[in-house]
């Protein structure tokens, strides 16, 4: 009974702490924060928004796994397309800046992926995080402010996700 009990305990504080604020909505203000990118130079978001029309800023659980690939890939394959558009392209992780950088390099991203080891990326964008990993999410900003989110964060499907809402523009 006691070992259930110390089951119980651990399997509900696994859960508080990985459970989040809910993510920000269409209309709401894009977060003013930073982080360490791959070359483990910081980055304002605040910065990037200012300087294209879109940014679209991506979370993804963990470089080079085949979601979070697909994920990149898609975005990488269609990077030109989408810079034409006026998007730059941010992703989002807790992993280290070593495996950011390893992951850019070894599927060559043209984008910045920001390690947002302290989760403070995350926690601002109300990006659930699960036993340490962040939950794949995408949001679109323009001058500001969240025009499109996807909550679920398709994987293969992400650039034309973002492709088919521009298109609606």
């Amino acid at each position: 009974m006691k070992r259930f009990a110390l089951m119980a305990l651990l399997f509900t504080s696994m859960i508080s702490l990985s459970s989040a604020s809910e993510p920000l909505a269409v209309g709401a203000a894009a977060p003013k924060v930073s982080a360490l990118n791959e070359a483990g130079v910081p980055v304002d978001l605040a910065d990037m928004y200012s300087k294209q029309k879109y940014t679209l800023v991506y979370f993804y659980p963990k470089a080079d796994t085949p979601g979070c690939t697909a994920q990149g890939c898609s975005l990488r394959d269609s990077y030109e397309v989408l810079t034409q558009k006026g998007v730059a392209v941010v992703g989002v992780s807790t992993d280290s800046v070593k495996a950011q950088a390893d992951f850019k390099t070894k599927y060559k991203f043209p984008f910045t992926l920001l390690a947002d080891t302290e989760k403070v990326v995350l926690k601002a964008f109300g990006v659930g995080s699960n036993f340490g990993f962040s939950s794949r999410q995408a949001f679109l900003i323009e001058g500001g402010k969240i025009v499109y989110a996807d909550h679920k964060g398709s994987t293969k499907q992400q650039a034309d996700d973002i492709l088919k809402f521009l298109a609606t523009q």
